[in-house]
């Protein structure tokens, strides 16, 4: 086991690597970024305090040497011109030119608020989901399941944002409440309290339903399929004959295995939950890390674009490691190393 994580950790690490390469070129393609773009605007105005404050920051970061220099700046394998190296691998993770702020500033809270808000969506699909699931795969045919595949269909064919543009007007309409943002405004901008997380909380409900309503649905399809074929296996004949409880015959074996395919997906859900979310945060005024980075990326900010990108990548290959290692945990049938006996 020790071997095996030490190799994968080396293998991440060389993963974020390559990664983040791919990342910095692909910012870089398109002609231009921030700072020269506002430099020829100043220029075009005449500031020209202005003007020598973008072309300092443009030297400080390095933004008028070759890109492979500038890349080696970002992630702290190339010294500063003060000699000293200081990048993302020494937690410096850059200037947001669009802000006029350090990038840890810019999306302090909305990363932590990022996760709070992806983790209340996958506890939503599990909890709800796996039940349904189990309920349409072993009464298959019945009204309860002619009823969850209805909901299934509908859950998938209905978009998430028109789901919060039609729950954001009808809210208002009737209730005459806005349901968006995380917090009521008077929390806006203020230090943590008790209160402040209660309505962080009551907040959190409506993006929760929202963004997960699309995975229910897709996970409730999946799951009665595989459950279905497990169902139908042999052993679980034998297991029934021999007179183990029914109770026991399901959980035992046919739902654990059929848990698999989500299990090995654990890498690409956190990824897709905050690429997914852009448009629901956009809609509902959520501070997540989705709005800003579109915005980054329009504007090419291009320290602030990257670094959102790496902290997608991290959780990716953090999110497989984690999958590899609950996959070997719960069907015998995987092993960790490749070789055999």
């Amino acid at each position: 086991m020790i071997r095996y994580l030490a190799r994968r950790l080396v293998t991440m690490a060389v993963t974020l690597l390559i990664i983040s390469a791919l990342v910095f070129v692909i910012i870089k393609l398109p002609p231009g970024d921030f700072l020269t773009n506002q430099i020829a605007e100043l220029r075009s105005q005449g500031e020209a305090a202005s003007v020598a404050k973008a072309q300092f920051l443009m030297q400080q970061y390095g933004l008028d040497r070759p890109v492979w220099e500038q890349y080696l700046r970002w992630i702290g394998l190339w010294p500063n011109p003060e000699g000293a190296f200081n990048g993302l691998l020494q937690g410096n993770w850059g200037w947001s030119f669009e802000y006029d702020r350090p990038v840890r500033e810019v999306v302090g809270d909305a990363l932590w608020l990022t996760l709070v808000v992806n983790l209340a969506v996958v506890i939503f699909v599990h909890l709800v989901s796996i039940p349904i699931a189990i309920y349409s795969a072993t009464r298959q045919y019945s009204i309860g399941d002619y009823v969850a595949t209805f909901i299934g269909y509908i859950g998938l064919a209905t978009p998430s944002f028109l789901l919060a543009l039609v729950m954001l007007f009808y809210a208002n309409r009737w209730f005459g409440v806005s349901i968006g943002g995380l917090f009521d405004s008077a929390y806006a901008g203020q230090p943590w309290t008790w209160d402040k997380v209660r309505s962080l909380l009551a907040h959190l409900v409506v993006p929760t339903l929202v963004i997960g309503l699309g995975g229910t649905a897709a996970m409730i399809r999946r799951m009665r399929a595989n459950l279905l074929d497990e169902l139908g296996k042999q052993y679980v004949v034998t297991a029934r004959a021999k007179g183990l409880p029914p109770t026991r015959a399901l959980l035992k074996y046919p739902f654990r295995m059929s848990l698999n395919p989500f299990i090995a997906d654990i890498g690409n859900l956190l990824p897709h939950l905050i690429s997914g979310s852009v448009l629901v945060s956009l809609v509902l005024s959520l501070p997540t890390v989705g709005p800003i980075l579109l915005a980054a990326l329009k504007s090419q900010d291009q320290f602030l674009a990257g670094f959102i990108l790496m902290f997608v990548a991290m959780l990716t290959v953090i999110g497989m490691l984690v999958s590899d290692l609950l996959l070997a945990w719960l069907d015998p049938r995987i092993r960790l190393g490749g070789g055999g006996r």
